[in-house]
């Protein structure tokens, strides 16, 4: 039995009007919208053609809420928004970080909705904790909600040296009226990095499901780190058709760093399924 994410429709943006399925799944602290220059550039006239939804994960964005996070309920509701969006269909499905193991995850247990994977800079492994968010966790907890006044009051308090980190995380604060408010479950979060090795967020679970035969792409930025190549073996047990790409200068958020090289890889995986 898995954990239920919070019901109600996950929040998504559709992108384009012809041409296969993409759908974009975004990481930790992320939204849909993180890939609106990808998908743009897919479905515009300069690419492919495709037809793009980005998906607020649960917890994530303007999605639902859900009380204790597992990456199957996660896929479920992904597969749910999916098949509500075009049902019967296949899908290109990219997923960066927590969005690629989703993205994964649904592969192996919803093998009929998906046509081929593009996973970014994520391994299907354990990565033990949540140490490396544990400061950005601290920080968004520390920001006095109650007393900000305005954005601009809440980057200048925000203690993040890092400016694209800083505007990244303070995305998901919302504002209704003169309330301010975490869009991202941030104490579902902090609760599941409290548990340490026990993270997970940090693991990849154990799922009774045969490999995924699928075509699999799978992009690794070359400073990012966040893939081993002990990871290799793994990748390709549960899914063998994986090519590897490495995206040279690219840190761990590959599409950020390198937009083009990501749009491209996409805009290939969209031909394939296409001419298909």
């Amino acid at each position: 039995m898995t954990a239920e994410a919070g019901r109600g429709a996950l929040h998504t943006t559709s992108v384009g009007t012809e041409g296969p399925r993409v759908a974009f799944l975004h990481g930790l602290f992320g939204q849909g919208r993180n890939w609106t220059q990808v998908a743009k550039a897919v479905s515009g006239p300069d690419g492919t053609g495709a037809r793009c939804l980005l998906v607020d994960l649960p917890d994530h964005g303007r999605s639902p809420w859900s009380e204790v996070f597992s990456y199957e309920s996660y896929a479920d509701r992904v597969a749910e928004a999916l098949e509500a969006a075009a049902p019967g269909e296949r899908w290109v499905v990219v997923g960066h970080s927590l969005g690629g193991k989703v993205s994964m995850v649904l592969a192996l247990t919803h093998p009929e909705l998906v046509a081929s994977l593009v996973v970014v800079d994520i391994a299907p492994k354990d990565y033990g904790d949540l140490d490396r968010f544990r400061g950005y966790i601290d920080e968004m907890r520390a920001l006095p909600l109650a007393e900000l006044t305005s954005r601009a009051d809440a980057e200048a308090r925000f203690d993040e040296p890092d400016p694209g980190v800083k505007s990244f995380l303070l995305q998901n604060l919302r504002r209704a009226g003169t309330a301010w408010s975490w869009q991202a479950n941030l104490d579902l979060i902090a609760a599941d990095a409290e548990r340490g090795r026990d993270s997970n967020i940090a693991d990849f679970p154990v799922l009774q499901a045969d490999p995924w035969e699928g075509p699999v792409v799978w992009l690794v930025g070359s400073e990012s780190g966040y893939v081993k190549d002990d990871d290799v073996t793994r990748m390709r047990d549960l899914f063998p058709r994986t090519r590897l790409v490495t995206v040279n200068g690219a840190g761990h958020w590959v599409h950020t760093d390198s937009p083009a090289v990501v749009t491209e890889t996409v805009r290939r995986v969209v031909r394939s399924v296409r001419s298909g």
